[in-house]
């Protein structure tokens, strides 16, 4: 494949930091030179940004043209300047949150991928979780060679099907290795059919298809649902993040850990509607990056 070259202009909803480290995705790697490369599909692109902060550029090979690509993969086509204007509305922690974290778009990922990149990131940190992935496609996926190094695709449900649970155990995946061995088995058999997930407009049919696969919980259904393809914005993913930055700026409970995360949807629900998935990642984003957060609550 020969390299391709796109370019668009950069705006105020793109961001490099913003968009690969909000915790959305773990296949993206930042260069000496701030840009980033990163491999999804058949594709090895990197993203940079012109000296002027004026222009993003993706250049790299793809399995197809590399405009449509990039406009699909990183939802070029979405007004983000429009959901921010519209949340921001909500009150003054959202409007900060959108500020700080203002470059954010949700990426489309490959559905199969984020079920068990999220699978694997339970109890999980982010340097292990990329080691993990990039050595599950070393070992299953297809090679690619760009610019005189070596890249991996990540692994279709047939070449992962290949690894038993001790091989997948040696790829340090620890307790998460029968829970892969376990979901690849039942996609492989259909017994959750990641065509007819796509199909399917009930968002709680399809929340509870993916509960029912090996190793997701309600937290990994939502970033799944959120992140991949499927691009469920009303998924509100819930972690020790969320449950802090909710209670401190809504809930207000003196102890944190009597939050349940049924009351948290039920407030992300009324607050954020059928967009709180969005609410999350710049509410997110925001607390993780900024450990003390002064409430602003209306």
């Amino acid at each position: 494949m020969e390299e391709q070259i796109y370019k668009i202009e950069k705006g105020n909803s793109f961001e490099l930091k913003d968009i690969f480290d909000c915790g959305q995705c773990f296949r993206w790697n930042k260069q000496i030179d701030g840009s980033y490369i990163g491999v999804f599909g058949e594709n090895v692109i990197n993203v940079s940004e012109t000296p002027n902060e004026k222009q993003i550029i993706f250049k790299g090979i793809c399995q197809d043209n590399i405009k449509k690509v990039c406009t699909e993969y990183f939802d070029l086509n979405r007004n983000y300047e429009e959901i921010k204007e519209r949340l921001s509305k909500i009150d003054e922690n959202m409007k900060t949150s959108i500020q700080y974290g203002k470059g954010i778009r949700i990426l489309n990922q490959d559905l199969w991928e984020t079920i068990i990149s999220f699978i694997i990131s339970a109890n999980n940190n982010i340097p292990r979780i990329k080691g993990i992935i990039e050595r599950i496609s070393a070992q299953y996926g297809q090679k690619i060679q760009y610019n005189g190094k070596q890249y991996y695709t990540f692994p279709t449900p047939e070449e992962l099907s290949k690894a038993k649970v001790e091989d997948l155990r040696k790829l340090g995946l620890g307790f998460r290795d029968v829970r892969v061995y376990e979901t690849t088995q039942m996609v492989i058999n259909k017994k959750v059919d990641l065509k007819e997930l796509h199909k399917e407009k009930d968002f709680t049919i399809v929340r509870e298809k993916l509960l029912t696969l090996s190793g997701v919980g309600p937290k990994v259904a939502d970033c799944i649902l959120l992140f991949s393809t499927l691009k469920r914005f009303e998924a509100f993913p819930i972690d020790v993040w969320v449950r802090r930055v909710m209670n401190e700026l809504y809930i207000k409970n003196e102890d944190e850990t009597k939050v349940n995360k049924k009351q948290i949807e039920k407030l992300a629900y009324e607050k954020f509607g059928n967009i709180a998935g969005l609410a999350q990642q710049y509410l997110f984003y925001w607390k993780r990056d900024n450990t003390e957060v002064v409430s602003k609550s209306q």
